[in-house]
């Protein structure tokens, strides 16, 4: 490429540059926002259980039921508030949203234990809230071994004492899963948001009209919108990263380099995409409708930053290979939570390579030199 090519192409980021500097509500997006939804998800999206209102039901009444209550109650995950004589109440408290859950204890606990024989339990769940369901049973079945284990190691020597550990996230603390993958859709939006206003707001004002009239060639139109708003989503990333480790401890394993690729990938696949968006809406109101569709429904839903992929039907899963939400993911959990590198992590790294080339073709080609 020419000289003249980088010299247009540096005056027409200058542009755009100043066009964000003159513009609070750019501003405000792009440093705002993202402290904003980094506090919201962080603290708001958590798949953590505790203090799960529980009733009990004990027909035993022995100090060994009692004993397994108050244990039950000195855990993080229950809070017994509600003692009661039958299910039936249990099942109308369910349906007042009064408690989540009750542990039915029946007659003969104590004797069952006594005679070394295997003690029964019973835990009502309301299934309404599947999540906090399934994780209150996993809490109830894992204090119960824990239960059974102390009560074998008073009398008899375990054979066998399975030990759990948890790596890269040894607490299971729902914000160091989060975080990693909010990087990502927090970019997703902003990027797709900023980039799509940015074409549809030349087309409404006229300038584009000038711009036609300079002899500047499509490629440098769009690499000039498209590099300003990268260095600026790559203050927003940092803004991120340093937000999660300071409120959540969110590590950083890795290279950070890397990193820093991956997310300049990314941003390049997100601005194209908004860019894209722009050019064939031509107008603000309408760009910003469907940049937020489109960027923060595959973010979401589509990457895994939620819900495992591997568990989606076969069409989302083949649909989500165009998301580039879903590699950026992929690498930012590897690198802060793991300590993965390159090595590990080419395969999502090629991908963003490969979409950030497709998007920045497809917006160069859309590029039209005319008016309609």
């Amino acid at each position: 490429m020419s000289a003249g090519f980088w010299g247009r192409l540096l005056a027409l980021a200058h542009k755009e540059v100043l066009h964000m500097v003159r513009d609070p509500q750019v501003l405000y997006l792009a440093l705002g926002m993202p402290l904003v939804m980094v506090l919201l998800f962080g603290y708001a999206v958590s798949f953590d259980v505790e203090d799960v209102h529980l009733a009990v039901i004990d027909r035993d009444r022995t100090p060994a039921s009692r004993r397994f209550v108050r244990r039950l109650h000195a855990s993080r995950a229950f809070d017994v508030t509600h003692h009661l004589t039958d299910e039936a109440t249990a099942e109308a408290m369910f349906r007042s949203d009064e408690v989540k859950a009750a542990l039915v204890i029946p007659d003969g606990f104590h004797r069952d234990l006594a005679r070394g024989e295997r003690a029964l339990l019973q835990l009502l769940m309301d299934g309404a809230d599947a999540t906090t369901a399934r994780v209150a049973v996993a809490y109830a079945a894992q204090l119960g071994q824990r239960e059974s284990i102390a009560r074998l190691r008073s009398g008899v020597e375990l054979p066998l004492v399975p030990r759990v550990r948890t790596w890269f996230n040894p607490r299971s603390e729902s914000a160091v899963f989060v975080v990693p993958g909010l990087v990502a859709v927090v970019l997703s939006v902003l990027a797709v948001l900023l980039a799509a206003l940015t074409v549809a707001r030349e087309w409404e004002r006229g300038s584009m009209e000038q711009l036609f009239a300079t002899p500047v060639e499509r490629l440098s139109v769009v690499l000039g919108k498209v590099l300003p708003y990268v260095a600026l989503g790559l203050v927003q990333f940092m803004m991120v990263l340093t937000a999660g480790a300071w409120l959540f401890d969110v590590p950083l394993r890795g290279a950070f380099g890397f990193v820093v690729v991956a997310v300049s990938l990314f941003l390049v696949c997100a601005l194209g995409q908004g860019l894209l968006i722009s050019m064939i809406t031509r107008n603000q109101q309408v760009a910003t409708q469907v940049g937020a569709v489109s960027g923060i429904l595959p973010a979401l839903l589509l990457s895994g930053f939620l819900f495992p992929i591997e568990n989606m039907p076969w069409p989302l899963q083949l649909l989500s290979r165009v998301v580039a939400a879903r590699y950026l993911i992929s690498i930012l959990r590897g690198v802060l939570l793991k300590g993965a590198g390159p090595a590990e992590l080419w395969a999502p790294l090629v991908s963003l390579v490969i979409l950030a080339g497709a998007l920045i073709a497809l917006t160069t080609a859309n590029f039209r030199r005319r008016l309609d």
